[in-house]
């Protein structure tokens, strides 16, 4: 009987084994984390191993790939025959882009519909010129830290991605092409001309762009089917100006927008009752991101009186409001799955206990630099917020607790899966050890610049072994000679500016083989004896995954 079920199950059809791929991908796709989507890789290059069926699935299953470098005398006919079904190609500091854009249009990418082009100095306005003649199926750009992207890249993409829905042209720190800054008329044209061309846009970042007053009314006049902005870091666009661009778009679902850098004399008032009014006229807003902004508890308290129906409200930095806002606000949001809250610096235990009771649905919160919270609150958190599976309380105040002895034996709650609790130099192996036993099914602990930690991070490894993101960058202190057991799933592992040595890096070798990338700069008692272990029982680490430490 038993041989008979392996023989069936070894002869599944193709279908049956493709959906079993799927769905275990799918387990880390729905997840906001860029390690789990390096994850889904290496599930499909472990899968491809195992037999020439697998290998063949694993290619159709395959929707993207990156392009870091490629040398123009290796043929890249293999690559897209081998992979049939790519929906997104990503391009990062590639010099020979035009070239490359051009052969490559060459393939029946006929499911291509996004393409990601960023950290390089220029559009390669001719490669994509030939690239959009011959695929025609794009409908996500996204051109990201081009140096010098200029008013004339602007007309090119109206000209040649009339079917975009999606358009992000961000800049990571701001406008980095500041001799330009006088010719907002210019870049004013271009905006003008896309939001004309682009009829079916839908979600545009455009955070750092030289974007003024005029070129936000052109865009969400024109526009007539976008639903999601976000503005950070314009530093020509004014609250007044958003305000005016808003009434001619109502349908709007997601803004998100900072005050900081720019107008600062506007940051010292209150936004206007224009603003509010405007802001109330987007009925089916679920998403609202404001940053470095002078908000009022009595726009917080028109909020919530409207009911609009939100989602995600983030008031990062954000001053001149009250506990007595937030309390109203949140009262009304019955659906609230994201909320973040950095730097609210009223906020105590006692307040955050009582919000919490709004908060059934949460799945995320950050309540980083709240300064006067205590870890009490992310026990309360847990306890009162049943879906919650991410905290962010990073650079909080302290560790005092009353009645700390009954802590340990608060419960378990295994749905809070990311836990970020980075610059808490407080925070010592008996915490850590504690929050590993009440929370074991943490996939992500990040405990960058806690350097009180030392031994007890291996309890945590041992206890928590679903952790596949670990971040422990200058913890000074931090020992890890203690893991002398298999840790199967970490794959990202963040050791930089430690004192982790070649006898550390041998131990995490030997049972961390599943690594996919090791930091370890600024580690100087690190050597090319260390580095070998690591390459040699780390088979799966990645060359950009591993940074060398400096000499």
């Amino acid at each position: 009987m038993v041989s008979s079920s392996i023989k069936t199950y070894s002869y599944l059809p193709d279908e049956c084994w493709e959906s079993i791929f799927r769905f275990i991908i799918n387990q880390y796709q729905t997840v906001p984390h860029s390690f789990f989507s390096r994850h889904s890789e290496s599930i499909l290059n472990s899968l491809s191993l195992v037999s020439k069926q697998f290998l063949s699935i694993t290619n159709r299953l395959r929707l993207s790939i990156t392009v870091v470098n490629f040398s123009p005398t290796i043929s890249i006919r293999p690559i897209f025959q081998r992979f049939t079904n790519l929906n997104s190609l990503k391009f990062a500091l590639y010099n020979e882009l035009d070239g490359f854009l051009c052969k490559i249009s060459h393939f029946p990418l006929k499911k291509l519909t996004s393409l990601i082009i960023s950290n390089r100095h220029t559009i390669p306005a001719n490669g994509l010129r030939v690239f959009t003649q011959n695929i025609t199926t794009l409908t996500s750009l996204t051109c990201f830290d081009i140096a010098d992207f200029n008013t004339t890249d602007l007309f090119l993409i109206a000209e040649c991605f009339p079917l975009l829905e999606e358009l992000n042209l961000s800049f990571r720190s701001g406008w980095k092409n500041k001799n330009k800054v006088t010719h907002y008329n210019n870049y004013c044209d271009g905006v003008e001309a896309l939001s004309l061309a682009l009829l079916k846009l839908r979600k545009v970042n455009l955070s750092g762009f030289p974007m003024s007053d005029k070129s936000i009314f052109h865009l969400f006049n024109n526009c007539k089917l976008l639903e999601e902005v976000t503005m950070f870091w314009c530093d020509q666009m004014t609250i007044a100006g958003i305000a005016s661009a808003i009434r001619e778009r109502p349908t709007l679902r997601s803004l998100s927008f900072c005050n900081a850098f720019f107008n600062l004399k506007d940051a010292e008032v209150s936004v206007s009752s224009h603003f509010i009014d405007s802001l109330l006229s987007l009925k089916g807003l679920t998403s609202l991101t404001w940053w470095f902004l002078n908000i009022s508890d009595e726009m917080l308290y028109s909020i919530a009186r409207e009911g609009l129906p939100l989602t995600r409200l983030v008031l990062k930095y954000c001053f001149g409001h009250s506990y007595a806002g937030i309390f109203c606000l949140l009262s009304k949001c019955a659906g609230l799955q994201h909320l973040d809250l950095q730097r609210a610096g009223f906020l105590n235990d006692h307040y955050v206990d009582k919000l919490s009771l709004f908060l059934g649905d949460l799945v995320s919160i950050n309540l980083s630099e709240c300064m006067d919270l205590t870890y009490s609150t992310l026990f309360t958190l847990v306890r009162n917020c049943p879906s919650l599976s991410e905290i962010k309380m990073e650079n909080i105040g302290s560790k005092s607790v009353e009645n700390s002895d009954s802590l340990p034996d608060f419960g378990v709650f295994p749905q809070l899966k990311y836990l970020y609790l980075a610059e808490n130099s407080w925070l010592s192996d008996e915490n850590i050890i504690m929050f590993a036993s009440i929370f074991p099914n943490l996939q992500l602990l990040d405990l960058n610049s806690c350097n009180h930690i030392s031994e007890g991070i291996c309890q945590v490894l041992r206890r928590c072994s679903n952790i596949r993101h670990l971040n422990l960058a200058h913890c000074s202190r931090v020992n890890l000679l203690g893991v002398n057991f298999v840790v199967p799933k970490l794959e990202v592992l963040k050791l930089s500016d430690t004192k982790v040595d070649d006898e550390t890096l041998y131990v995490i070798s030997k049972n961390c083989c599943g690594l996919l990338e090791l930091f370890v700069d600024g580690c100087n008692d690190v050597t090319e004896k260390g580095v070998k272990h690591v390459k040699e029982n780390c088979s799966q680490l990645r060359e950009h995954g591993y940074v060398r430490s400096s000499p």
